[in-house]
């Protein structure tokens, strides 16, 4: 246990996504030493989060082998809490990254404290791109929110970001969590990952917040592409969110870049 600062009242929530771990030969390592870096930034920090949580896209092929090296990868003293994206693998996940029993239902996650509740919601679509809460996650979420001020995490973004290669593939069916968001006030803000981009907008009356990419960044449709396939840039370091939740339950995020060695 690190000293913490002197009665501090906020949480603060490290919010890291789309690692895509990939263990192949060509991909020369480049996706681990990026996660590698990243971790070590937030393990090497002064005093302990509130939270760690990947927001998706953890393996790039859902192999056993990615999860175990995402296992090692990810190990931090921070509590830590992890959600699928659309290029994960329910049963995979829980088997190797887990060490869970493998399941194909969703994998939903919480951590409750007496200041926030933080959920993981599992969107990604069995064998899709898109992202849709299923109703058994919906149910869970409502039975996981509590008075505490709740901030909600999943892969997918339930609105457009104006970026279309992403816009088609977010997630739909949002009316349904609409109207949850309309029955719990305490609701503060949404959390996702999916378009490898920091961006900020709204949903639901509430803040939607999104992770940088740790593996690339979404080149942005007003910016150079040399083809029509060029949408990512991949020489950008990698990058982390920190949301802090204060006594009064208001939000503030700061975006970090984190240099490679």
């Amino acid at each position: 246990m690190r000293a913490q600062p002197q009665e501090r009242t906020t949480a603060v929530i490290a919010h890291v996504s789309d690692t895509h771990i990939d263990t192949r030969e060509e991909d020369g390592g480049r996706s681990v030493a990026r996660t590698r870096a990243v971790m070590e930034y937030l393990n090497a920090l002064p005093y302990d989060l509130d939270a760690v949580i990947v927001t998706g896209d953890i393996a790039d092929h859902a192999a056993p082998s990615e999860y175990e090296a995402a296992r090692e990868l990810l190990a931090t003293r921070h509590p830590l809490l992890a959600c699928p994206g659309n290029h994960d693998d329910r049963a995979a996940f829980r088997a190797h990254l887990l060490g869970e029993p493998p399941s194909t239902a969703p994998v939903n996650h919480s951590r409750t404290t007496p200041r926030f509740t933080l959920a993981l919601c599992d969107t990604s679509v069995p064998g899709e791109d898109h992202g849709r809460l299923a109703d058994e996650t919906l149910t869970w979420l409502t039975n996981t929110l509590a008075a505490a001020p709740a901030l909600i995490a999943f892969h997918h973004p339930p609105t457009t970001l104006h970026t279309p290669y992403v816009d088609e593939i977010r997630q739909f069916d949002e009316a349904r969590l609409a109207a949850l968001t309309a029955r719990h006030p305490n609701i503060t803000a949404f959390l996702a990952g999916h378009a490898h981009t920091p961006a900020a907008t709204t949903f639901a009356d509430r803040p939607l917040l999104v992770a940088p990419g740790v593996v690339s960044t979404l080149r942005l449709p007003w910016e150079p592409q040399t083809h029509a396939t060029h949408h990512v840039h991949r020489d950008l370091p990698p990058a982390v969110a920190f949301h802090v939740l204060d006594e009064t339950g208001r939000l503030t995020t700061h975006y970090r870049v984190v240099p490679l060695a």
